[in-house]
Parts: structure tokens; C-alpha cells; sequence
């Protein structure tokens, strides 16, 4: 077992010099702060969220190769990825005892020393029954069997006081009611973003050339971005309109007067499961003096 730098850990006492090894599989909060420190600050990653191109949000490279690792193995035993996601991993309708990284919102919930069985079934997802909501609403219960709300195993490089959470859905996200036909292009090639918990509007885009440097090890560059030009205010109402929904659910979920967030909906172009979208929420906790 490969063991890397230490972690120093400190008290009223002394100082302590903590040795995390280097696991398998999906890592722990002492794993990500040792081996996977942030390649971004929460300013750099709400100007990615809102620059246009989702795609900039990336995975810590060494954590990649990890997953890549991992998922082979995931794979043979389930049958698909897709196979491991729904029948193990989402648990629908109930609370996430399974994540390493446990959010704070489920420490009242979340059961002491968990035991992870594995699921080998391979049933698909049974269809929507009559009175399922046509899409993803605010008011959608935390509980619902259509969806499930679950930490990131394998959380994108940001800072380790901001939680990655997922919001899977199993009734559309995108919805002719909420995309009308003039920004239907955009929002398959742009995807949908928004903030809460702030009273300071996110940062502009126009600031992008100055957060690239974190980005430098990835390739990424101005010229190479995906997104479209922004249109005018009628266009701009309807793209923020396209994602009332989802903002609702997460500051009904996350309370703005404790968190602050940056949400995103990849486009289709960028989904790792075609057909079960999901919902990337960052969370921070505000600090009460």
C-alpha cells in the first residue's frame, strides 16, 4: 500500500503528524485534503459555473485515474455503470447512508457504522406511473421515490468545505413547459446554472481569463470554449426562467440563510447517463459570527 505525505493535524497540545494511505475506490475527506488538495477556490469555481461552458468544472487528474481504475471492477459486478447507479447507489427516495463524504444536511438521518451490501440486481428503472410529475418541480418532496439525492464519490477538485452533491431524477429536468423553442439550441449545447444564498450577483464571465490559470493542466483556453453568445433580455429572462424550478428545490433544500450555493444541469452533450439526469449542487455553509 503506497503511502504519501503525512497530514498534520494540531491541538492545545502537541503536534500530530497523521499518515493517510492511499486507497481504492472512492475516496475519504482525509484522502481528498492529502492526496487530491482543490485545484480551484470557491471564486474560481462559481466563475466557471457561470461562464457559459460547463465543461471547465473538472476532476483532480490523479482522481480521475483513480475512477478509472475503479470502474472496470464496478462494471463486471453489476453489469453497466448504469446498472450499479440505480440499482445500488441512488436508493431512491431515502436518505444517502452510502457516501464517505456525508453532507451536514443528512447528520441527523445518516445511520452510525454503515455496512454497504452490493446489489447485483439488474432491473431497469420501472416506468413513471400515472401521477408522476411531468418534470422536476421545487416542491418535489426530498423523499420522493422519483428522485435521489446523493454526495459525489468522486467530487470535482473544489475546495474540501464545499459539499458536491447530486440530484438525480428520474422525471425530466428538461421540459418543453420550461425551454421554450427559442432556447431550446442553447440549453442542449449550454445546459442550465443559477446561485443562491448570495445578495452579490455571481462572477461576470467577462472575468473567465483571469481563473484560467487553474485550469492550465487541463489544456483549457478562451479559444476553446463551448458556449454561446449571450443573447438579449428577453433571451437571457428565458434561460433564467428555464431553471426556476431547480432553484426553487435547492433554496427550499438548502436555505439561504445557512448556505450558499452554485448549481448546474450538464447539457446533453456533457450527461454521463443519457436518459437520468442530474442535478450538481455546491454547497457552502455559511459561517455565523
Amino acid at each position: 500500500m503506497t503511502i504519501e505525505p503525512p497530514l498534520y493535524s494540531t491541538d492545545n497540545v502537541s503536534l500530530k503528524i497523521v499518515q493517510v494511505p492511499l486507497r481504492t475506490g472512492p475516496p475519504t475527506r482525509e484522502e481528498l485534503l492529502v492526496h487530491y488538495p482543490a485545484k480551484f477556490t470557491w471564486h474560481q469555481l462559481k466563475t466557471f459555473v457561470n461562464s457559459g461552458d460547463l465543461g471547465l468544472l473538472k476532476r483532480d487528474k490523479a482522481l480521475q485515474k483513480r475512477y478509472d481504475a475503479w470502474s472496470p471492477g464496478i462494471v463486471k459486478e453489476h453489469g453497466s455503470m448504469v446498472n450499479y447507479l440505480i440499482n445500488h447507489r441512488l436508493q431512491w427516495g431515502k436518505p444517502d447512508t452510502l457516501s464517505l463524504l456525508p453532507s451536514a444536511l443528512d447528520s441527523d438521518t445518516r445511520p452510525r457504522d454503515v455496512s454497504i451490501s452490493s446489489s447485483k440486481s439488474n432491473q431497469p428503472l420501472p416506468p413513471l406511473p400515472p401521477d408522476a410529475p411531468e418534470y422536476f418541480k421545487a416542491d418535489i418532496p426530498v423523499d420522493s421515490e422519483f428522485i435521489s439525492i446523493i454526495q459525489n464519490d468522486w467530487p470535482y477538485s473544489v475546495p474540501i468545505e464545499i459539499e458536491h452533491t447530486l440530484i438525480w431524477s428520474r422525471v425530466p429536468i428538461f421540459h418543453l413547459d420550461l425551454i421554450p423553442a427559442e432556447i431550446d439550441a442553447r440549453i442542449q449545447q449550454d445546459g442550465l446554472c443559477g446561485f443562491t444564498g448570495n445578495d452579490e450577483l455571481p462572477p461576470s464571465p467577462s472575468t473567465l481569463p483571469e481563473c484560467l490559470p487553474a485550469l492550465v493542466e487541463w489544456g483549457i483556453t478562451m479559444e476553446n470554449l463551448v458556449r454561446s453568445p449571450k443573447g438579449n433580455t428577453e433571451i437571457e429572462e428565458m434561460v433564467g426562467n428555464a431553471g426556476r424550478e431547480i432553484d426553487g428545490f435547492v433554496k427550499r433544500r438548502w436555505v439561504e440563510s445557512e448556505w450558499e450555493t452554485a448549481w448546474f444541469v450538464n447539457p446533453p452533450r456533457l450527461q454521463s447517463v443519457r436518459g437520468l439526469a442530474h442535478i450538481h449542487v455546491f454547497a457552502k455553509k455559511k459561517q455565523h459570527l
